[in-house]
């Protein structure tokens, strides 16, 4: 009963990556060859484009955390129709384009765009503020974009706390803000961390956000295999740089797997 199942994973997810493997560990003539690994390895211009990619998926997960953490415990504070009400406004975001909610902050953040026309009118400021096409603007379009990520697994995984508990700290002689520091906070850190790890593994392979607000100056991994694909075809060279980001999501997915069994969500 299962080997359809496991024939339509072979055709559609593994044959993919065994091609990738192959194609990235051929050179030339070379049936096996690790001269794609090497120049990337070697090479300063690619290497610069990983360690910003992993700075910026660093910057939006640590963001995303912050704002996504009082976010779902605010939510679940509030009354049943006023958390649905929140969650709803949540899941909404799911229901609009990423293309679209990108190219909106290009109306929110343009040299003609609202806070620039707000900061004009009001005399604060005599020339546009550029706040578009550098790693600013990409960081708060991938924020925007992958908060509810974060935020979506933390709800349910707050819902399941016992809410006994506070009660039983409140008992004790705990004030309420103990009880959210000493019982509520560790009993969620395992899937805070489970969850920002989960934004981080989306933020290193993210492409439109980066690719719009960015504007082509500030190139990303995934950017970066675009051009060595459609602009100068390498097929070796971008293959071998799919498996080490392969390879490195992979490790913070075993990460992520091992927070989100502690969370028990």
């Amino acid at each position: 009963m299962i080997l359809p199942l496991l024939v339509v994973t072979g055709v559609l997810f593994d044959a993919p990556l065994i091609a990738t493997l192959v194609r990235s560990l051929s050179s030339g003539k070379e049936a096996l060859s690790f001269d794609n690994y090497i120049r990337f390895l070697s090479s300063s211009v690619y290497l610069t484009v990983v360690i910003r990619t992993i700075k910026l998926s660093i910057y939006v997960s640590i963001a995303c955390a912050v704002l996504g953490f009082p976010l779902a415990y605010w939510i679940t504070l509030q009354s049943r129709r006023t958390s649905m009400i929140a969650f709803g406004c949540v899941i909404a975001s799911f229901w609009v384009s990423i293309l679209v909610r990108t190219y909106s902050w290009i109306v929110i953040l343009g040299n003609g765009g609202i806070i620039n026309r707000w900061l004009q009118n009001a005399g604060l400021i005599d020339r546009p503020i550029r706040m578009l096409y550098g790693e600013f603007g990409v960081t708060l379009g991938m924020i925007n974009i992958l908060l509810p990520f974060l935020v979506l697994p933390l709800y349910a995984s707050m819902k399941q706390v016992d809410p006994r508990l506070e009660q039983v700290s409140l008992t004790l002689g705990a004030s309420r803000s103990q009880y959210f520091w000493r019982v509520f906070l560790p009993i969620m850190l395992p899937s805070l961390t489970a969850s920002t790890i989960l934004v981080f593994i989306l933020s290193v392979g993210f492409y439109i956000t980066p690719a719009i607000l960015g504007g082509g100056r500030v190139p990303v991994v995934a950017t970066m295999l675009d051009s060595l694909i459609n602009t100068f075809p390498n097929w070796g060279l971008a293959s071998a740089i799919s498996i080490v980001l392969l390879a490195f999501t992979l490790v913070a997915f075993g990460f992520y797997q091992r927070f989100n069994a502690r969370s028990g969500v």
